[in-house]
């Protein structure tokens, strides 16, 4: 097929036709300067003006062109956020935070899904080098030596680059570098509270079921503070991994292990997160298991269904939507100011419902 051509017989420029700063500032009867200015800082120009603007804005069909603002700067207006699994709602509601604090900013948000492989969020990175975006955000501690230097590189480079569900206390790097900010929370803390949780309600032979994903550092670590609690109390603890596939499933299928005469009387269960919990209680429940006289459960995410279930799913709540919010804060902030984010560490919750009570 034959290319369309121009008059003169060359290919017409991208964006040939398109509305223009001029266009716009003709059809509101004000100056380019003036165009120009609404759309960097429009609160800087007069109400009657701006809508004017607005108005000749909608009825050119104007688009502002910012590949031209990105060449000079060398940044876009892009916040790339890496993200274990976009489809997770209890990172959902993270993103819908972060989405929500950067609303009617200049700035937009660009989601990756790593899928937990931290051999893909490096490959993630190093394609993102190449755009130049004006912040990074990245899920956890956890990156690989290449990662880690990319980060670091794009720190020093002036880029906003922030660790969110993550806020540890542990030893800094054994390189010297200083740590990269994060916004979270701590997960061993979790992990022992939940445990002496347990542990005051008289309990001495406990279990933790760990995610079926091992690159699931968070719940890694919700496991060991778990793990370590229960052992400097001098009782016993297992650890039980879930099976991969559905997760509902799977937490079904953990009631057989924890009540096999072979790992002892287990009275108590911290789990990696409330869906195999809502597994686990329902085949309790299928089963004949009275939850918590034989067994009192403890899950992680606070979800709806786990508050629907009889007995209730006692939990731990983490600050979700406010980690977005907070990570939204904190990377305008840097922008603002040309300097690194600040981190900070957020609250998280302990709920006892029915599910949990002291030794039958």
């Amino acid at each position: 097929m034959k290319e369309t051509t121009a008059e003169n017989g060359r290919r017409p420029r991208r964006g040939h036709g398109r509305p223009t700063l001029h266009d716009v500032a003709a059809v509101a009867q004000v100056t380019r300067i003036t165009v120009s200015r609404y759309l960097r800082e429009p609160h800087l120009v007069a109400p009657e003006t701006a809508e004017r603007i607005q108005a000749a804005i909608a009825q050119t069909g104007y688009v502002r062109n910012l590949q031209a603002g990105q060449l000079a700067s060398g940044r876009s207006r892009m916040v790339a956020a890496l993200i274990p699994n976009v489809g997770h709602s209890i990172f959902g509601e993270s993103i819908q935070g972060l989405v929500d604090g950067l609303r009617d900013t200049e700035y937009e948000l660009l989601l990756m899904p790593t899928g937990y492989s931290l051999e893909r969020e490096e490959a993630q990175l190093r394609a993102l080098a190449g755009w130049g975006p004006a912040a990074l955000v990245v899920t956890g501690r956890h990156h690989t030596p290449g990662a880690l230097r990319l980060l670091r590189d794009a720190q020093q480079a002036g880029t906003p680059v922030v660790e969110i569900w993550d806020c540890s206390h542990a030893a800094p790097a054994s390189d010297g570098a200083p740590a990269l900010p994060q916004i979270g929370f701590d997960h061993h803390a979790v992990g022992r509270a939940v445990a002496e949780h347990l542990l005051a309600q008289g309990h001495r032979s406990l279990a933790f079921v760990a995610s079926a994903v091992s690159e699931d550092y968070r719940a890694g670590d919700r496991c060991e503070g778990f793990v370590q609690a229960v052992q400097a109390a001098g009782a016993q603890v297992r650890v039980f991994r879930a099976n991969a596939g559905d997760v509902f499933d799977a937490g079904r299928a953990m009631l057989g292990p924890l009540r096999s005469a072979d790992h002892g009387r287990i009275t108590a269960v911290g789990v990696a997160n409330d869906q195999l919990a809502c597994g686990l209680l329902l085949e309790a429940q299928a089963t004949g298991l009275p939850v918590p006289q034989a067994l009192s459960v403890v899950g992680f995410g606070d979800f709806p269904l786990g508050n629907q279930l009889r007995p209730r799913l006692s939990t731990v709540r983490p600050p979700r939507e406010e980690i977005g919010r907070a990570t939204a804060r904190a990377l305008l902030a840097a922008l603002d100011a040309e300097e690194p984010v600040r981190g900070c560490e957020l609250p998280w919750q302990l709920i006892d419902r029915g599910s949990t009570g002291p030794v039958g």
